[in-house]
Formats: C-alpha cells, sequence, structure tokens
C-alpha cells in the first residue's frame, strides 16, 4: 500500500518466472561477448547477460533467451561490473534534487544509493520524503530509504519543520523503499532516548536493520552502543576505531566525501594491519556536491583509489557492491549480476583503470562515455516544499550581540575550525571589546560573528556568537542547506553584510550567497524545501565554485568554505556546534555561553 494507504500495482512475478525459465517472454535486452567479473564466487569468464524489462533472467549461455525484439548491447572486450551502491548518503547535501543527482552519478556507474531523505523531512516530514521516493523511481536511480532514527539528530533538541517520530516509523516501514534505520546517533542510545528506543522496537518488528553513526566509539561506549543492535557504521576516524568496530561485529563502511577524506587511511586496516575480511567492507560517500563528482568522480573514484593502495580490482568492487548490499540485507536486489537481481550492469574498460564506458540501469542502456544517454526530466514540485522559509525579514539591529558584563573587553570563546578536521570544532579563547553594550568581533584576529536563525516560522530564536579559522576580513557567508536542522547558518565580519545575505535567502525561498558591502557577490538558488534545486550537475558546480571563489574573496582560506560553515550545526560530532537554541557543548550535551564566567556574563548569547 502507498502512502495514503492507496493500493500500488506489484509486477507480476510469474512474468519473470516464466521469461528466466523459457517458457515467457523472450529477453527484453542482451549483453554479449563480456567477461563477468562475479563479486559472489570471486571469479572473472566469459558470461552474457539477459535482461527482461528490469531484472536480470539468465547469466551465461543465453542463446534461447535471444528473441527477434530482443536489443543486443556488444560487449567484446569489456569487463561486466555490478552497479555500484553508495552505503550512506545525505543526499540532500549534494544541493542537487534526485533527477539532477542521478545525472551527476549514473554515468559514473552509481546505480544505488542508501539515504535516510533526513534533510528534507526536517523541512517537509514524511510527506516530503515519500514526494522525493516518487521522484526517484522516474530516474535510473535505485534508492533505498533508511528511515531516521528520529529528526532532528540534535542534542538538545533544536527547532525544525518537522520531528520524524516513533508514529512516523510506524507509518512508514511498509514503505518498499525502507530498508533500516538510519542514521542512529551513539548519543541517543547513551542517553538512553525514548523516542528512538520506540523506534528500535519497532524496527525489531518490522525486522530492518539499525545502520549507525558512532564517531570515535570505542572500548565501553561502543560495547554499549552495540546493544541498540546496529549492523553497519559508516564513521570511524581511524584504521584502529574502524578494525575495534570489525573485530566487534560490525559491517565497516569507509566514507570518502568531498570534505572529509577516510579512505587512504581506513584501509590501512587492509594494506598494513593485516585484516583478511574484506567482505566485511563497503564504500559511502556521505556528503558530496556536484564539483567533486565532476572532477573526481563518485563511487568509481573510491574504486580507483584502493586499487591505487594496492587492494585487488576484485576486492575494491566488492566493496562497492554486494559488500555494501550484503551490510544492507539488500542483496537479493543489487550488488551482483546474478539472475532475478536488478538489471544495473557496467561495462568497463580496463579494472584497474576503472574506466566506465557503459551503464545499465533499471534495463537499459541509460549512459555512455561519461553522459546521460536519456533524458530525465524532473516532476512538477509541490507548493509547500516550494515555500519552505517562514521567517520574517531581520531588521536593523537583530543580529547585535548584547553584553551584560563590565569593563571595555568581553572574554569569550570561538568555534574553532581547521582545514585537516572539518567535523572536530574546538574551542578557541578570545578577548573581545565591548562598545556601548555590545561584543564586537575580531576580523584581524580571525574571530567573526556566526548565527543560526530559525526558518520555520516556530521561535524567534537567532542566536549570535564567534567562530574562527574562516578568516573573514569583511562580508558575509549564509546558507538555508545546513545539516541536520537545515536553518540558516550565516558568518561574518559585518552585521549589516550578515543581515542582507539571511534577509536574501528568506526572500528567495532558499540557498546560498556571499555579501560585500551589502552587495549580493554571488548566489545559488535552491527553491526546493531551501536546500536542493533542479538545475543541472554542471550548472550546480559552476555555481559552487563562485561561490566559494566569492567567499575566498573576502579571506577565508578553507578548501570548502559553505560545507565547513554548514557543518557547524551537527552536535552528533565533538567539541562544539551551534543551532538555534546557541552554542552547544557536544560533549556535555548543552547549551553554553560564548562567554566566560569570569567575564560577568555567563548567559547564551541572544539577538536583542
Amino acid at each position: 500500500t502507498g502512502a495514503k494507504g492507496e493500493e500500488v500495482p506489484v509486477s507480476d512475478i510469474r512474468e519473470f518466472i516464466r521469461a528466466a525459465s523459457g517458457t515467457g517472454g523472450k529477453a527484453t535486452l542482451a549483453i554479449r561477448g563480456g567477461r563477468l567479473v562475479n563479486v559472489v564466487s570471486e571469479e572473472i569468464y566469459q558470461a552474457d547477460v539477459a535482461i527482461y524489462g528490469e531484472r536480470i533472467i539468465a547469466v551465461g549461455d543465453i542463446t534461447d533467451y535471444i528473441g527477434p525484439e530482443t536489443k543486443i548491447v556488444d560487449a567484446t572486450g569489456k569487463y561486466l561490473a555490478p552497479g555500484m551502491i553508495d552505503g550512506h548518503l545525505h543526499v540532500e547535501c549534494s544541493k542537487m534534487s534526485l533527477t539532477s543527482f542521478a545525472k551527476a552519478v549514473v554515468p559514473l556507474g552509481t546505480t544505488s544509493i542508501v539515504t535516510g531523505l533526513d534533510q528534507i523531512i526536517v523541512v517537509g516530514g514524511p510527506a516530503a520524503a515519500r514526494e522525493f521516493l516518487d521522484e526517484a523511481k522516474q530516474t535510473p536511480l535505485k534508492v533505498f530509504w533508511g528511515a531516521p532514527c528520529k529528526t532532528p539528530y540534535t542534542m538538545p533538541r533544536s527547532t525544525v519543520g518537522h520531528y520524524f517520530s516513533p508514529a512516523d516509523h510506524q507509518a512508514t516501514h511498509h514503505w518498499p523503499e525502507c530498508v533500516g534505520i538510519w542514521e542512529t546517533v551513539r548519543e541517543f542510545i547513551q542517553e538512553e532516548d525514548a523516542d528512538v528506543l520506540a523506534a528500535l522496537e519497532l524496527a525489531e518488528k518490522s525486522r530492518l536493520p539499525v545502520l549507525g553513526c558512532c564517531p570515535m566509539t570505542r572500548g565501553a561506549r561502543l560495547n554499549g552502543y552495540q546493544q541498540s543492535g546496529v549492523r553497519a557504521d559508516h564513521e570511524s576516524y581511524t584504521p584502529e576505531e574502524m578494525l575495534e568496530k570489525l573485530r566487534a561485529g560490525m559491517h565497516v563502511v569507509v566514507r570518502e566525501s568531498s570534505i572529509s577524506h577516510f579512505l587512504s587511511d581506513n584501509l590501512r586496516i587492509v594494506t598494513e594491519m593485516g585484516v583478511k575480511a574484506l567482505r566485511r567492507i563497503s564504500f559511502c560517500t556521505d556528503d558530496v556536491v556536484a564539483s567533486d563528482i565532476l572532477k573526481r568522480g563518485h563511487l568509481d573514484n573510491m574504486v580507483r583509489m584502493a586499487i591505487a593502495m594496492g587492494i585487488s580490482p576484485m576486492a575494491a568492487i566488492q566493496m562497492a557492491t554486494i559488500n555494501g548490499a550484503d551490510a544492507l540485507r539488500i542483496d537479493d536486489k543489487v550488488g551482483s549480476i546474478s539472475p532475478g537481481r536488478a538489471a544495473d550492469i557496467l561495462l568497463v574498460d580496463d579494472l584497474r583503470n576503472f574506466s566506465i564506458e557503459t551503464v545499465v540501469a533499471k534495463g537499459e542502456v541509460v549512459a555512455r562515455n561519461g553522459k546521460m544517454a536519456i533524458e530525465l526530466t524532473p516532476p512538477e514540485r509541490s507548493v509547500a516544499l516550494l515555500n519552505s522559509v517562514k521567517v520574517k525579514p531581520l531588521q536593523p539591529g537583530d543580529l547585535k550581540v548584547a553584553y551584560h558584563g563590565a569593563g571595555e573587553t568581553a572574554d569569550a570563546m570561538a568555534i574553532a575550525v581547521t582545514p585537516e578536521k572539518i567535523f572536530v570544532r574546538t574551542r578557541r579563547d578570545v578577548t573581545l571589546k565591548v562598545k556601548d553594550g555590545e561584543v564586537l568581533a575580531d576580523p584581524a584576529a580571525d574571530v567573526q560573528y556566526v548565527t543560526v536563525v530559525e526558518r520555520y516560522g516556530k521561535t524567534n530564536n537567532r542566536p549570535v556568537a564567534f567562530t574562527s579559522g574562516f578568516g573573514l576580513k569583511e562580508g558575509a557567508i549564509a546558507s538555508s542547506t545546513a545539516p541536520d536542522d537545515n536553518n540558516i547558518i550565516c558568518i561574518g565580519a559585518d552585521l549589516e553584510d550578515m543581515r542582507t545575505a539571511i534577509n536574501h535567502l528568506i526572500a528567495n525561498n532558499g540557498g546560498q550567497v556571499v555579501v560585500r558591502n551589502g552587495k549580493v557577490e554571488a548566489f545559488l538558488h535552491l527553491p526546493i524545501g531551501g536546500i536542493v534545486s533542479d538545475i543541472e550537475p554542471a550548472e550546480m558546480a559552476a555555481l559552487e565554485d563562485q561561490l566559494d571563489d566569492a567567499a575566498r574573496a573576502l579571506g577565508c582560506p578553507l578548501p570548502w568554505p559553505f560545507m565547513y560553515m554548514f557543518v557547524l550545526q551537527i552536535t552528533a560530532i565533538p567539541e562544539y556546534a551551534i543551532t538555534d537554541l546557541g552554542v552547544v557543548d557536544c560533549v556535555g550535551l548543552k547549551v553554553i555561553s560564548p562567554f566566560s564566567p569570569a567575564s560577568g556574563d555567563e548567559r547564551a548569547v541572544a539577538a536583542e
């Protein structure tokens, strides 16, 4: 049944049984002359493949399956590898809609992704996720969905458009795309969060695996976390951490995102630490952007990186295919070129270079030589998703940092970032000037203002604090796409430029923007939920580069200015974050003041 309980047509299994048995219809597509990379038996041998509709019906000698209407793909001299699976991906963080994302990654051989759609859920709830899943059906990309353990993931709970609850789990576990409980954050298990524990009970009844998120978790904390029944985890910051999780029974997922590069280090458990259990290791990208995909590739890049480290092509391809399918218990659907599985097949020139010539997905040729071979048209968007920014424009003085202590200076802390560790935000103690009861940032000392503006119209929250490492000497940068809340986050050296940037996003129902001297220098419009767009991947990449270049012109030295900024709302990773509630101590799991006790003002900074 569908989201509203209506009956959903189901493909008649009889057709596939008869076609595969040779008593029904002939193959709709046949791939002939190729060498099969069998990731199950770990063999490479000559074999043809017969496809009926969206399924593989035969592998080997397929002479009897060929009919007069069968389309033939000549794979002479090519290897046949399964379509690749991204085992953990916040697809909305690419800022591309599912249609646009498919255009970016399908030509590179990614034919399946596993995503929680948690970023659109915090905006529009399960209805928005249902829109996205229905959209995916019209693309060559298979989308497997993990129901988020809860939303938001923040602790303490910040303000979002929708709080995904146990009732939502009950209403969605039957969705055909649902494959597990997504992003089960360690702190929720540690704190025995009632909603998450209820979701895990429902998962057990639904026979759904639990998918983890436990960065820097070892020893007793790992032992406690594993009582949740977690099956796979994608958050290992060192090979030693990954090895401990593997030894403790987990499937470990290696992450290589646009901003966090863990593959080369994590795979040392294979190349240096002697691990032989390669079938328990799979790949994911977590967060990627168009400019990086078009420059480096997607999962195909991870396969090449692994091979370059000395891992065999067979093992590297398994990590991108069957291993992830096994970890997620979807190997009966995808992950290998086998009868009954999805007809997702890559024609590869050379296994070591892993250059993909042709992509077959859902039973048809959809891409050749890195380009889509079919047209994809995005669906019409709902009014609710196109009008998701509810906050009123900011007025002059709204972002003033009021100070209630004594003296002409204030001792404060800045949330500090470094290029080396994007997800680890530390404390930098600073002394800032106070003028007319207002604390001033110090761009010359690399101390900027940072604010999160609640954009769902539920509160008037817009705390202002300080950050360091962004290097802005002037101007401001802002984004309405910012996991895990997708409230508007803004960093700036000038409060009026910050107000201009935020108001530009409010007026346009979302996007990313750079402002200097009151003028918009660069803007990326993200009208769908305020977080994604239907524009072409190449156009998205060009606009991303313009934004980053404009941010660097303000003084930002970071390799990915907007990605470093928009992860500041994530509280699941130490040590500090900022949400619409204020500065968060991610270890103590509490909102704190950015002023030191000695300053005489221990209150959290809020707009006045």
